[in-house]
């Protein structure tokens, strides 16, 4: 995860966006150099985040993408806009020459701080049709974390699909035909039990001191790719 520092018009903006354009590809120099399968690019740093921010944060969002794409040509990369802006975030991927994005309330409307997400499967893949971005895919949260629904109770594993940290993995594998992907609280010592996942998105843990504000640590990532090359044996 590459988390972009705090964008113009948010309320933690301190930097040009200039400065935050070459801070974001030395971090995603960091984890190409360390042997990372893939990056993804997100205004993490934009909290108190709002539903569908201004056309200021998915202008940045573009720049910052393409920024990142020409300093790691070769690595798939991807982007997510906070709060729920996916269709925005298809259209930056679009622009800048990205492989995927990450897209909240995809299938289940919810409840969180931002407010009421509403599912937006059909329209999304709609506008991804519209203009043209069929080639882009769509790594979409069954149901995010830090978030409540609105309408979901009683719904089987096969048709909610929550969070392998609830189910084991095996259980949301074999209750789905695509490809499932881990984010959230993978770590150096739980790693191994992720391992059947078709792909996982770290951030927290790749950071000092694992905590998602702080600089990318090289050291960390470095020593966790090691890890992942030797259980891949």
């Amino acid at each position: 995860m590459v988390h972009v520092g705090a964008l113009p018009g948010t309320p933690r903006n301190s930097l040009p966006l200039t400065q935050i354009i070459d801070q974001a590809c030395r971090e995603a120099e960091a984890y190409k150099d360390a042997g990372v399968d893939g990056l993804m690019v997100e205004n993490m740093h934009d909290v108190p985040y709002t539903v569908c921010p201004g056309p200021e944060v998915t202008a940045a969002m573009a720049m910052l993408a393409a920024a990142v794409r020409h300093s790691c040509p070769r690595v798939p990369l991807g982007v997510q806009v906070l709060c729920a802006a996916n269709q925005q975030a298809i259209a930056i991927a679009l622009a800048a020459g990205l492989d995927f994005i990450r897209a909240e309330g995809f299938v289940f409307s919810h409840v969180a701080d931002e407010g009421i997400i509403n599912a937006c499967a059909g329209d999304l893949l709609r506008y991804r049709k519209y203009i043209g971005a069929d080639n882009i895919q769509i790594f979409a949260d069954i149901k995010k974390k830090h978030r409540s629904e609105i309408m979901a109770h009683n719904i089987p594993l096969r048709d909610e699909a929550s969070s392998p940290m609830s189910h084991s993995l095996d259980e949301v594998k074999n209750a789905v035909k695509i490809p499932v992907l881990v984010g959230s609280g993978v770590t150096l010592e739980n790693v191994r039990n992720y391992l059947d996942a078709d792909a996982l998105i770290i951030g927290s843990y790749f950071k000092k001191e694992g905590y998602w504000a702080n600089a990318v640590d090289p050291d960390r990532v470095k020593k966790f790719m090691e890890h992942i090359s030797k259980l891949r044996e």
